[in-house]
């Protein structure tokens, strides 16, 4: 599905705080995928319309040109060789020197326009670099990051679309990091009270941001539409798998971060009980692929009481096509999570034909529907059941799901862009065709 070049606007500013932020802090996360793909798609050669990124940076926000795309993401892929070797002077004084600070110095000194914390003169700034009126200019938060009032509020007359992926700060504060809720209600405010088009990628999510609109009081009504992310399925690289990770039994793959909410305890429980029921010749592997995550202290502390013998593995910024390749020889995905917006790795897994074994959250059956095996994320004699009857046999593949899209994910929402200009241009007459749920 190729995006329609006219229902994009005259111009497009992508802001890319959060990519620039996870410089240097290993492989990308769902979050940071999403918007490294909006980043490709927008600076590439097939871009729909001109293009600006902004970025908070150190002290300001920087308005940069769209050819400073492939640099942002050779250094979000890991390639930091050309980073100027010291950050900017304010972060030296502070002693910051990770990969971030030095290239957002570098950003500094590619700058169009560098403008106050607030976002103050964006606009005239916008429309100086892009030739155009700030009405016929979107602007896109992707990442949950730099998502202020003030900053929509400088952009007014652009159309300021953000993109919630879940609301899970709000709905379970005890999975996320100590402060982490608060700040995630003021960005979700900000996003209700000042967006003019909010993406939620899921119905379960776009549920919750209803929910939560009301809970808040927001009278502002910005536009809702669910449209759902994209899943890139990479090319499998056997050979970037390491050599020193052995696996010559039936072997099973947890995917992502390891945080509370993704329930690695309760398959460590499983393989507890594996361990005491089977010969070691039939105990199956756990690989778990993710770089530790945050307040999980019990469940890092039973990963590094593994011995070099155990049939439970843990490996980190593995490459994409590493894990494609190990997800290709695989005998499932394990997704025992307690709470998702979307859960990349299952698309990741369904559209290559890999079983699925997940809990039946909403947007997990939403995405999967009757493709995945569902099982309950507190019964891990469940859970060890299934996983002893998959193990014992060849590993199944399934027809792959049809899963959306980056290209699809694009048009969907090049046309509500379109139809929310028709709208905007006859208040009273149709929306263009766009449902608000499909």
């Amino acid at each position: 599905m190729t995006p329609d070049p006219k229902a994009f606007p005259s111009g497009i500013v992508l802001d890319v705080s959060r990519l620039v932020s996870r410089i240097g802090g290993g492989a990308l996360t769902g979050i940071d995928r999403v918007e490294a793909e909006w980043l490709a798609h927008l600076t590439g050669p097939d871009a729909p319309c001109p293009a600006l990124l902004l970025c908070r940076i150190t002290g300001a926000q920087a308005l940069l040109p769209a050819t400073t795309g492939a640099a942002i993401l050779r250094w979000a892929a890991g390639d930091l060789s050309d980073l100027p070797r010291h950050p900017g002077w304010r972060d030296r004084l502070a002693r910051r020197d990770a990969p971030r600070h030095r290239s957002m110095a570098a950003l500094r000194r590619t700058a169009l326009s560098l403008l106050p914390r607030s976002g103050k003169g964006i606009a005239r700034a916008i429309e100086r670099h892009l030739g155009c009126d700030r009405s016929r200019v979107a602007y896109l938060n992707l990442g949950h990051s730099n998502l202020s009032a003030r900053l929509l509020d400088h952009l007014s007359g652009s159309r300021r679309m953000v993109m919630i992926h879940d609301t899970i700060p709000l709905d379970h504060p005890e999975f996320t990091r100590a402060g982490q809720s608060d700040r995630f209600a003021g960005r979700l405010r900000a996003a209700l009270g000042g967006a003019d088009l909010i993406l939620a990628i899921s119905d379960a999510t776009a549920q919750r941001i209803l929910h939560w609109q009301a809970q808040f009081r927001i009278t502002h009504r910005p536009e809702l539409l669910r449209i759902p992310i994209g899943t890139r399925l990479a090319t499998p690289d056997p050979a970037a798998i390491p050599a020193d990770l052995h696996l010559p039994r039936p072997f099973f793959i947890a995917l992502g971060t390891i945080e509370p909410r993704k329930n690695h305890a309760l398959l460590l429980d499983v393989w507890d009980r594996l361990a005491a029921c089977l010969p070691a010749d039939r105990l199956p592997h756990l690989l778990i692929i993710g770089r530790r995550g945050w307040e999980n202290r019990a469940a890092f502390a039973r990963l590094d009481a593994l011995g070099p013998q155990e049939a439970v593995l843990e490996r980190a910024d593995l490459s994409d096509g590493a894990v494609a390749a190990l997800l290709d020889r695989c005998h499932g995905l394990l997704m025992p999570s307690l709470a998702e917006g979307f859960g990349l790795p299952l698309t990741e897994a369904a559209g290559r034909g890999v079983p699925v074994m997940a809990t039946p959250l909403p947007s997990t059956i939403e995405m999967l529907g009757d493709y995945a095996q569902y099982l309950p994320p507190d019964d891990a004699d469940a859970w060890a059941t299934q996983i002893i009857a998959s193990a014992g046999q060849t590993a199944q593949r399934f027809p792959p799901l049809a899963i959306w899209s980056w290209a699809r994910h694009f048009a969907r929402v090049a046309e509500a862009l379109g139809a929310h200009d028709r709208a905007a241009a006859d208040p009273g007459g149709p929306a263009g065709g766009v449902d608000q749920w499909r």
